[in-house]
């Protein structure tokens, strides 16, 4: 693993956290103050997505943390050389470019919701 690729994974851990708090905040799923029953179909659906998009985001954020955790072990325990973290390629890089990639859908998916959710509110009057 290169170690602009370390330092990336690092920074995108930190917003998937951040976006994770964000998303797990009951307040803001729908149907805040009702019970199950009182709740519509659709209410408990959106409901069951937003906690669904929670724990794939946190998912997603402690893939990042094994690998990151896994690079640190590796030249901590001077298995290889402090240089292992900026070695050439090998599989912990196909990893990470997978994890980047599940990373950047998540988050440009809540980004798309955010957009989708504020044009409802504009257009629609929905909340």
């Amino acid at each position: 693993m290169r170690l602009d690729q370390f330092e990336a994974l690092q920074q995108r851990a930190e917003q998937l956290v951040d976006l994770f708090i964000s998303e797990s905040d009951p307040d803001k799923w729908p149907g805040k103050g009702l019970e199950p029953g009182q709740m519509d179909q659709k209410t408990r659906g959106d409901r069951y997505w937003c906690k669904k998009d929670a724990v794939a985001t946190l998912a997603c954020a402690q893939r990042i943390g094994t690998l990151v955790d896994l690079a640190r072990r590796k030249t901590a325990a001077h298995e290889d050389t402090p240089d292992a973290v900026t070695e050439g390629e090998d599989d912990l890089d196909k990893e990470i470019r997978a994890a980047e990639k599940e990373a950047a859908k998540i988050i440009n998916g809540a980004a798309s919701k955010a957009r989708k959710s504020e044009f409802d509110k504009r257009v629609h009057g929905k909340t």
